[in-house]
């Protein structure tokens, strides 16, 4: 087996270090055992975008990515929305963009550089709490899913009150996405108690159907 070859670490405000690993062609990041990310599995992360543009009906759509991970999501929505869209990406870990423009370039594939696009180097709660009426999307895929795993300040954002911000964020029949790793009924019901009409959807892992399923939560807001 090829060995598993470390490239970066990098350091995530309020939370444990990440690392870069590299494996043949293959990339993984990881947070302490946890293999949060890996360059094989990029179905559930693209499915968020595809799915919640699909519902919302708009290809010339104000999009929020919170989390650029490995650029799946962003990718994604990219391919589907028009040429006067607009996409922000929330990163709170600048070394995440530095990754994706270095050892993830292959990957990534000139996405960051594409006119449509703005990364702003904050936390994404902050950005929703500043953009009131401002999206059309919000796509969430920030951590393991609401049971917070790469740091504790995630929570808020499954919260009450993160999910309040996050509907005022967002324009008349804008679309509150989530992505996480298993299932959350107390999450599901929080969004209906926010003032979301919610679907969830299990997909997979992979962009073949295989791996393990995923859950998404697509949150429109009354």
């Amino acid at each position: 087996m090829t060995p598993r070859e470390l490239l970066d670490t990098a350091d995530v405000p309020g939370g444990e270090p990440l690392r870069l690993f590299r494996r043949g062609e293959d990339h993984m990041i990881v947070l302490e055992r946890n293999e949060l990310m890996n360059s094989r599995m990029s179905g559930s992360e693209e499915a968020l975008a595809v799915m919640t543009l699909e519902r919302l009906g708009k290809r010339e759509a104000r999009v929020l990515i919170g989390g650029y991970g490995m650029g799946f999501t962003l990718r994604a929505a990219l391919a589907v929305l028009g040429n006067n869209a607009k996409v922000t990406v929330a990163e709170l870990v600048p070394k995440i963009v530095d990754w994706a423009r270095g050892p993830m370039a292959a990957l990534t594939n000139g996405c960051l550089d594409d006119p449509r696009v703005q990364v702003v180097f904050d936390d994404v709660g902050r950005v929703i709490a500043g953009g009131h009426g401002a999206y059309d999307a919000i796509l969430l895929d920030v951590d393991n899913g609401p049971d917070g795993l790469t740091r504790v300040g995630n929570d808020g954002l499954y919260s009450m009150r993160g999910l309040d911000s996050a509907r005022q964020a967002l324009r008349p029949g804008g679309i509150l996405a989530v992505w996480s790793a298993a299932p959350d009924p107390a999450f599901a019901r929080r969004m209906r108690d926010s003032g979301f009409v919610v679907e969830e959807v299990a997909v997979r892992a992979r962009s073949n159907g295989k791996g393990p399923r995923h859950i998404l939560w697509f949150g429109k807001r009354r």
